[in-house]
């Protein structure tokens, strides 16, 4: 295996900026998954230098919360009226020639997320905070192992883009069917496995314990829900016998708060 030094992953922080950006754009990729381009003016200087920042998106449901988050975005400070229900997510691209960033939102009908993306529509406004800071992880691994569910694919997807062409990954992504299943590019040589929920016949968990994982060094990579992501990363280390050191698993949500990604 080829040496890897661990000073070369690193964290970078960024100054905290909230943004109040307008819709341009809805569609839906999938039936299940709709992209939504925000944007405007005060998108200027939004910085994301990680595959897998995510950013705050702020969602009131009243007048008192509205007037909350307008008060913490003009800098009054964090003591001024009940906040409004807040969610991570993944921006997906972003143009700032454009002033353009795209969200991915997974339609699962509950949650403040999920509610608004469905209704979204051209003109109105979407607050956002952040990132707060970036994990940096260069490229040079000779393979990457990148797992997740639908909530992961706008990481995943950000990663395999930035990847070089004599790199090689190994991909499993669960999602509901086979009409969740998005065209994912890449300069690198890609495998992709998909893992259907529908029919309960496939299961992440299995499928992993039965990769072959991409020989070289390799960077691992695991955003699910929480269980099964400590689940996944228990597999991987003792079965698979990975270096933790290059393994990240996260929770992207937890199965009793399903909009927390």
């Amino acid at each position: 295996m080829t040496a890897v030094d661990t000073q070369t992953i690193h964290r970078v922080m960024h100054e905290i900026k909230r943004r109040r950006l307008e819709v341009l754009r809805v569609v839906d990729l999938t039936p299940r998954m709709r992209r939504i381009t925000v944007g405007g003016p005060e998108l200027a200087g939004f910085v994301s230098l990680g595959a897998d920042d995510h950013v705050k998106l702020l969602f009131p449901q009243n007048a008192a919360e509205q007037a909350a988050m307008e008060n913490l975005v003009l800098g009054a400070g964090k003591d001024n009226g009940p906040m409004p229900a807040m969610r991570d997510y993944t921006p997906r691209r972003y143009d700032l020639d454009a002033l353009e960033l795209d969200i991915d939102f997974v339609l699962h009908g509950d949650g403040p997320a999920s509610t608004w993306a469905e209704q979204a529509r051209p003109g109105q406004f979407l607050h956002i905070g952040g990132p707060r800071g970036s994990m940096i992880v260069p490229d040079i691994f000779d393979s990457y192992l990148l797992i997740g569910d639908e909530t992961a694919l706008p990481a995943i997807a950000r990663r395999l883009e930035d990847l070089a062409p004599n790199r090689r990954a190994l991909v499993v992504i669960e999602v509901e069917n086979g009409a969740e299943q998005q065209r994912l590019e890449s300069p690198a040589q890609v495998d992709v496995i998909w893992v259907l929920r529908e029919g309960g016949k496939d299961h992440l968990l299995t499928t992993v314990q039965q990769l072959t994982v991409p020989g070289g060094s390799l960077y691992a990579w695991v955003a699910t829900e929480s269980k099964v992501s400590r689940q996944i990363r228990r597999v991987l280390l003792d079965e698979h016998g990975l270096d933790e050191k290059f393994l990240k698993a996260v929770g992207y949500w937890r199965l009793d708060d399903s909009d927390e990604e």
